[in-house]
């Protein structure tokens, strides 16, 4: 609690100073300061430097491809060659299963993050929430839906966000959206889905989920639940204000962001990531083909929302819960069965919802499960019923 209040502080105290120093704010190329005599040294050393910058990182994205491309075969000859394991027997193939999986998620996870971190240096909170301010119902979901995607995230962040967004004037019904879009359709989901189903897969989850922020948002908006909020959150309306952007960036800084998220991310997700690939597998390796299709195939209706139910208590992210999926797939699980359990695992986790309590009263927490889980049924079925 300590913690979310020094966060909360925080984020009041940087919203007073960025009205304060609003009118005095310069943009890039508005208003810049004098050169100084060298500066056009120090620009072409900068812009030499960017260039040997980029050619490193295509020179890393030719090395990326060539192991990524080569994972399958070293996996198959470490193996059987090194271990002397025959991917025949149920633990040779959940030991061939498991060192395929891991340099594939980490190296998927690192080109994605890297693409999303520089993407995310043109996105700050501050100005999304500028940007989300008094947008009309229903165009500003689907905004902040998208903006969702972009825009770093985490469930330690929901309460000085939640309490910037509705005090700089977002609707709480377009909050919504972005807090439902954020956690669930992330660039970790994304780059997951993509390496291991493809991009039609990837493209339908990305669809649903963000179909299901803009419906959620939007219900929750037309129920005008303000009043639901914590007493201290509706007594801080009267202190809302913009908060100031953070400036331009340069490119340099706009790769040293990339790299930064994808030290800052894979440091945060890499014991789930090796514990979801462990126990994909197990489930690879050692559960009968077909097994889990009386249990989470399509012909069991109540397999959606048994999943979902299953879901909301268990505390992982995509990282961890992707590999699972896969290898629930591969046993026989209905695809949209399989992903509404992702979806309630990501978006409507209880240790989500215990932090979101700091904000919210308990009746507003149970109107965002149950519109968020109603959503999630009907893409579960709606998935099982198509593919």
């Amino acid at each position: 609690m300590r913690d979310l209040m020094q966060d909360l502080n925080a984020e009041v105290a940087s919203q007073r100073k960025g009205a304060a120093e609003e009118g005095g704010a310069c943009c890039c190329g508005q208003g810049a300061a004098a050169q100084p005599e060298d500066g056009g040294k120090e620009n072409t050393d900068t812009k030499r430097g960017l260039r040997g910058r980029l050619a490193l990182l295509a020179a890393g994205l030719v090395l990326w491809w060539i192991v990524y491309a080569n994972l399958e075969r070293a996996a198959f000859w470490v193996t059987e060659t090194v271990l002397g394991l025959s991917t025949a027997t149920h633990l040779g193939e959940a030991v061939r299963f498991f060192i395929y999986d891991t340099p594939k998620v980490f190296l998927l996870l690192a080109l994605i993050v890297y693409a999303v971190g520089v993407a995310r240096s043109f996105f700050t909170p501050e100005a999304t929430r500028r940007a989300l301010a008094g947008r009309a119902e229903l165009a500003g979901n689907a905004m902040a839906a998208g903006l969702g995607v972009l825009t770093p995230f985490c469930s330690c962040s929901a309460v000085p966000l939640f309490v910037g967004f509705v005090t700089a004037g977002v609707p709480l019904g377009v909050t919504f959206s972005f807090l439902i879009s954020a956690p669930m359709v992330n660039e970790v989901a994304l780059a997951l889905l993509l390496g291991m189903f493809g991009w039609k897969v990837a493209l339908l989850y990305a669809g649903t989920g963000l179909l299901v922020a803009v419906l959620a948002g939007f219900v929750i908006g037309r129920l005008r639940l303000e009043s639901w909020l914590q007493p201290w959150v509706r007594n801080m309306l009267a202190m809302g204000g913009d908060a100031a952007s953070s400036g331009c960036r340069t490119w340099n800084q706009r790769l040293d962001a990339g790299r930064e998220a994808v030290r800052d991310i894979l440091g945060r997700v890499w014991l789930y990531v090796v514990l979801g690939i462990g126990v994909g597998a197990l489930i690879h390796g050692y559960v009968p083909e077909n097994f889990m299709a009386g249990l989470m195939g399509r012909s069991a209706w109540w397999s959606v929302p048994a999943a979902v139910v299953m879901g909301i208590p268990m505390y992982t992210n995509a990282a961890g819960v992707v590999p699972v999926l896969e290898a629930l797939i591969g046993k026989g699980a209905a695809l949209g069965t399989a992903l509404a359990f992702m979806m309630s695992v990501i978006a409507l986790s209880l240790p989500e919802m215990l932090i979101l309590r700091k904000v919210l009263t308990t009746r507003l927490i149970a109107v965002f499960v149950g519109v968020v889980g109603c959503g999630i049924l009907l893409v579960g079925w709606l998935f099982n019923l198509l593919i």
